[in-house]
């Protein structure tokens, strides 16, 4: 049964059998799928440090965006690049996928490596986001990684696809 629909997201409330054959009520929150792009220029990357409200923190993270209905998932790779950081890339390599919280979202984020980057004039970011692009060396965003300053789990998952 649909609980709650928005423009970007649906919840259902569910009863599902589980593999030991227990019946249980769950909710599963429905937000579509994303991307996240790892933007690296030859010993650099870039990151994004955004302000998430969920949190009250900003966060340093990977580009990345909501798939748009009716767009794959390399199309709002490239348009999403330019949207959060205002670069192109020439080639984006894809690295997979991820399911970034299992326990009550269905959701995917397709991971994709960005190289042969250029500034890209034609772009603006959303309103409502509050971003701010950093440009960080590869030995550093380990450092960031195992310390604890990137707490964000699609990025940490990118930089492992990507780097390692």
């Amino acid at each position: 049964m649909e609980i709650y629909r928005g423009k970007r997201l649906t919840v259902e409330k569910k009863e599902v059998t589980l593999p030991n054959g227990k019946r249980k009520e769950r909710l599963v929150v429905h937000p579509g799928g994303a991307v996240a792009i790892l933007p690296l220029e030859g010993e650099d990357c870039y990151l994004l440090r955004q302000y998430r409200f969920a949190v009250d923190d900003y966060i340093y993270e990977a580009p990345a965006g909501t798939i748009d209905e009716g767009e794959e998932p390399d199309g709002t790779a490239y348009r999403e690049l330019i949207e959060e950081t205002g670069m192109k890339a020439e080639t984006f390599v894809p690295k997979g996928w991820i399911y970034p919280s299992p326990g009550y979202t269905d959701e995917r984020i397709w991971l994709y490596l960005a190289t042969g980057l250029s500034p890209c004039s034609d772009y603006s970011m959303d309103d409502d986001e509050v971003i701010e692009v950093v440009r960080v060396p590869v030995t550093e965003l380990r450092a960031m990684i195992a310390d604890g300053r990137i707490v964000d789990a699609k990025t940490i998952c990118l930089a492992c696809r990507c780097l390692l």
